[in-house]
């Protein structure tokens, strides 16, 4: 039942409060009719006497005398079908491609459903990107949330393109989606996700949502919520396998920090609000598979890190809440190495659930972890070289030194548009042990040996 309320008392920030309002419910949708215009807003707090309204196009010129706001409800829907692949629409579900608006099946609240413990299927199904240093070190599992930490001048968005535009369920027939949200981008990068999209081809299995730098902070709150209600209605009634991209998560946690000082919150650490644990994982944990469900939706949010600094907040809770990282490193892009991925920091929790014969192929495991120890011992032996001079190193160290620069070169360096095998990348695996003495190679079975390093991977 729609209400009108002429009691606009106070204006603070994106914020309004609204007297006299006994019944609203907590994120109910909020219309303000100013002369020329209607704003949209949602119920942040209610009590008997009053709602706190958050404006999502902000506050400016909007004054207590003027203004009339209307109570719809109802919170924020959007509208679903399978035509929303192909679309842009922006941080608050509206179209911005020019194209007509789609035919909607049915609306759904973007706050979705929370998922039953219990009623989870175990991710347990590799998802190939094409990225050498996720699929061979750091493998991404179906229905996993895998985010990437970052920093600034890194090249993360081409990353995340690349991944959108190449990721697949490997020897699945099943249908395969994307679903891209940005927060707080610039118009270039913007025109960057959307060109990428387009020239690959990845934009007609593609759902993108921008919200850019100069839209109000407010919208960012809403935009990643409005593009998991697309995702779970493509993989749980569509039965379509989704990968999730939202970037940046740091821009998104900046919102969250400055709707919550408008309010006047007590801060926790570092001014973010101490609430934020909970709010991101109310949208880290719409990940998952369903029991019964064909469909799963896999996360990857990326968030670049405040000054490089892993113990910042946003990065720090979200790898509580998260299964491993991928970390980017400042060392190897300044290196020219891409994607900058440091396999040594990073960590996928559900890897080894994914891999192996009849998901990728025996020999990955111990590949990986043959890969992840000499790469290792290289970089030890090279620290050690700057200290003591290579004249310190033994024959063995200035082999692991060379396999670690080959490593970086060959396995972590690829091109932006290089989409590798699971099998082109274990191969390339194989081919750096042949640098080392079979003796080095102790954590490979003697069997995994002859058949791929002798016979040739």
């Amino acid at each position: 039942m729609i209400r009108e309320f002429r009691t606009v008392s106070q204006i603070n920030g994106p914020l309004a409060l609204v007297e006299g309002v006994s019944d609203a419910g907590y994120g109910e949708l909020v219309e303000f009719q100013l002369a020329n215009e209607v704003r949209h807003g949602q119920v942040l707090e209610t009590t008997e006497r009053f709602a706190l309204v958050q404006v999502f196009e902000g506050t400016q010129g909007l004054t207590p005398k003027g203004a009339r706001a209307r109570f719809l409800g109802k919170g924020l829907t959007f509208g679903v079908s399978e035509e929303i692949l192909g679309r842009v629409y922006s941080g608050l579900g509206v179209p911005i491609d020019g194209k007509p608006n789609p035919v909607v099946d049915k609306y759904v609240d973007i706050n979705g459903a929370p998922i039953n413990p219990v009623s989870r299927e175990y991710p347990a199904e590799f998802i190939q990107t094409g990225v050498s240093a996720i699929d061979g070190m750091n493998t991404l599992v179906r229905g996993q949330k895998l985010p990437i930490f970052s920093g600034a001048g890194l090249p993360h968005a081409q990353l995340a393109a690349q991944i959108a535009s190449q990721a697949r369920v490997l020897g699945s027939e099943e249908k395969f989606a994307v679903v891209f949200a940005a927060m707080g981008i610039t118009f270039e990068e913007a025109n960057f996700f959307v060109r990428s999209f387009q020239e690959t081809g990845a934009i007609e299995r593609s759902v993108i949502f921008l919200n850019l730098a100069d839209d109000p902070a407010i919208e960012r709150i809403a935009t990643p919520r409005f593009a998991l209600a697309a995702a779970e209605y493509l993989a749980f009634e569509k039965d379509m396998h989704v990968l999730a991209i939202l970037t940046d998560m740091t821009n998104y946690c900046e919102a969250l920090r400055e709707i919550s000082a408008a309010r006047r919150e007590v801060p926790g650490r570092r001014g973010y609000p101490g609430y934020m644990y909970t709010d991101l994982a109310t949208i880290y944990e719409r990940a998952g598979r369903i029991k019964g469900k064909k469909g799963s939706i896999t996360q990857i949010p990326i968030l670049t890190m405040p000054e490089d600094d892993r113990t910042h907040p946003i990065p720090d809770l979200t790898g509580y809440i998260t299964e491993g990282q991928i970390f980017l490193s400042r060392d190897l892009h300044r290196k020219g190495v891409y994607p900058p991925i440091d396999v040594l920091q990073s960590l996928s929790r559900l890897m080894q659930k994914g891999i192996g014969a009849g998901r990728t192929r025996e020999d990955h495991s111990a590949v990986s972890n043959q890969l992840y120890a000499a790469y290792a011992r290289g970089k030890e032996a090279r620290e050690l070289a700057v200290v003591l001079g290579e004249a310190a190193l033994t024959d063995v160290d200035r082999l692991y030194v060379e396999f670690a620069d080959r490593f970086e070169r060959e396995f972590v360096n690829q091109g932006t548009h290089e989409n590798r095998s699971i099998q082109e990348t274990l191969s390339i695996g194989w081919r750096l042990f042949r640098m080392l003495p079979r003796s080095e190679l102790k954590r490979i079975r003697d069997e995994l040996i002859e058949r791929y390093l002798m016979e040739g991977a």
